[in-house]
This record gives C-alpha cells, structure tokens and sequence, in this order.
C-alpha cells in the first residue's frame, strides 16, 4: 500500500531527531563530516538522501542505511506520482513464458 505523501527524510531528521533534542543542523553536519550547506539542502528537502549520506546518517543517529535510501525513494515515487501523466504510456504485451 502506497503511504500518503511520506516525508522527505530532511524533514524527518528535523522533526524526529534535531527539534526535540535541541540540536543544530550545524552540528549534525559536523557528526556526519559534511558540510553545513550540504546537510542544509537536505533538511530543506531540495536535495536527495544519497547512498553516502545514508551511510552517515546510519552511523551517526541509527536506522539502517537502506532505510533511509527507502524513506527517500518513497517520498521520490510519491512526487513522481502528482506529476507524471501516464495517459499515454501502453504496456507491453510479452508472449507467456
């Protein structure tokens, strides 16, 4: 079942992890070796969760780092999905195997 508009993970670190522990994007960044513009784009959601960054995002807060490339290919798929029109895409028919 398709989740309805997931969050896109920079939201979900900012809600889950750095608003209620008083914790700056600035000092995250600083955990995970980046820098502040970087981590920045991402908790503004106008760049992706790369499979490097999941990597360093597993380490320093926790989730697996498929989780977090999860979290961002279901926002993706979900953006995709308002704007994308299928209308004239067909299927392809294959001979039964």
């Amino acid at each position: 079942m398709a989740m309805h508009n997931p969050p896109h993970p920079g939201e979900f670190i900012t809600e889950v992890y750095l608003a209620p522990n008083g914790i700056s994007g600035r000092e995250l960044g600083e955990m995970l070796d980046v820098a502040a513009s970087t981590l920045s784009r991402i908790l503004k959601g106008t760049s992706r969760v790369t499979p490097e960054m999941a990597l360093r995002l597993s380490k320093a807060v926790g989730r697996s780092p498929e989780s977090w490339l999860a979290m961002q290919d279901a926002h993706d798929l979900w953006v995709a999905r308002q704007h994308v029109d299928l209308q004239r895409v067909g299927k392809l028919r294959l001979a039964a195997a």
